[in-house]
C-alpha cells in the first residue's frame, strides 16, 4: 500500500493517509482500503493523465488537448479548475478532509499530482515485471512469485475508461503490451521450475486470446512436448502457421520454425531449462 505524508503543516491532518491510483482496469481512486470509482468521464481522463506522470507537472494545455483533443471549449481553465475540484472530493473523501490541501495541487499554468510513483498501480506493476524479468535466467523460483504478483495488480485493459486522448491510448497500448511480456516471462518461469502443467494450463489461455504471438504458440509447443504430446505440439505449429498465412500473409518466425524442427526430431536439448530462454531474445521473422 502506498502512503503519502505531507510535509506542509496545512496538510497534518492526512499524515498516513494512504492512496492507490489504479488504471491498470477502470481508473478509479483506493483511500484506506476504500475503493472510490470516478463517475465522471472527464474527471477520469484529468486523473488518468496526472496518474500517468505523477509527481511531476502537467500544464494545463497538454491536459486540455488530452480531454478536448483540440475541439474549442468556452474557458478551459475554468473547465479544468471544475475538474479539480472534483477530483479533490473523491481523493479526500469527507467533508472535513475537503477543508485541507490536497494531494492534487494547482501550480503555475497547471497541475501536479503530489504522490510518489508506487501509489500508481501501473508503476508498481512495471517495476515488478522489471524485476521479475530480470530473476527469471537466475532465480526462476522467486521471477515466478514476482511475476504473479505484477500480473496479478490488473483488473481489465489499461486505462479502459481513461477517455480517447492520445495519451492514455499510447500508455493504455503500451501497459498491455508489457503485460504480454510478464505472461511470456511468467510461463517461461513455470517451465523453469518445473512445473509443466501449471504452464499448459496458463498457455492454452493466452494461445485462444492471442492466436498470432508467436511466444505464447512455441512455449505451449514446448510445455506440450515435454508432457508426451507430442503430436499436439506439432498440430499447435500448423494451426498457428495457418492463422499467421490467413490473417497476416506471413510465415511463422525462425524461433518457432526452430521449435517445430527441434520437436520433430525429438532433440534431447527440450528437456534441459536452456529450451525455455533459447529464443527469448531472438526477434520473430519480419512482419511484411
Amino acid at each position: 500500500m502506498c502512503v503519502f505524508t505531507p510535509t506542509s503543516p496545512s496538510r497534518s491532518t492526512h499524515r498516513g493517509k494512504s492512496l492507490q491510483i489504479n488504471i491498470l482496469g477502470s481508473v478509479s481512486i483506493s483511500t484506506n482500503e476504500k475503493h472510490r470509482t470516478i463517475r465522471a468521464n472527464k474527471v477520469r481522463a484529468f486523473l488518468a493523465l496526472l496518474a500517468l506522470e505523477a509527481g511531476r507537472a502537467v500544464s494545463n494545455e497538454d491536459l486540455a488537448d488530452e480531454l478536448w483533443s483540440g475541439h474549442l471549449v468556452g474557458n478551459t481553465r475554468n473547465a479544468l479548475q471544475a475538474h479539480a475540484t472534483r477530483l479533490r472530493k473523491v481523493i479526500l473523501g469527507s467533508a472535513q478532509q475537503r477543508q485541507g490541501a490536497s494531494v492534487l495541487r494547482a501550480v503555475h499554468n497547471g497541475y501536479l499530482l503530489e504522490v510518489p510513483p508506487e501509489c500508481v498501480d501501473s508503476n508498481r506493476f512495471l517495476d515488478l515485471a522489471a524485476r521479475g524479468a530480470a530473476e527469471l535466467p537466475v532465480r526462476p523460483d522467486r521471477s515466478l512469485v514476482l511475476l504473479q504478483q505484477a500480473l496479478a495488480l490488473w483488473q481489465g485493459p489499461a486505462l479502459l475508461d481513461a477517455g480517447d486522448g492520445l495519451r492514455a491510448r499510447s500508455a493504455a497500448a503500451l501497459l498491455d503490451e508489457r503485460r504480454l511480456t510478464a505472461w511470456e516471462n511468467l510461463v517461461s518461469a513455470y517451465l523453469a521450475v518445473g512445473d509443466d502443467g501449471g504452464a499448459i494450463a496458463e498457455l492454452r489461455q493466452l494461445v485462444a486470446r492471442y492466436p498470432l504471438r508467436e511466444r505464447f504458440c512455441e512455449l505451449l509447443m514446448l510445455a506440450l512436448y515435454r508432457t508426451g504430446r507430442q503430436g499436439e505440439a506439432l498440430d499447435l505449429f500448423q494451426w498457428t502457421r495457418r492463422r499467421l498465412d490467413e490473417e497476416l500473409g506471413i510465415q511463422p518466425g525462425v524461433p518457432l520454425q526452430r521449435r517445430h524442427t527441434e520437436i520433430l526430431a525429438q532433440d534431447p536439448a527440450l528437456t534441459l531449462p536452456s529450451a525455455v530462454m533459447s529464443s527469448r531474445r531472438e526477434p520473430a521473422a519480419a512482419r511484411t
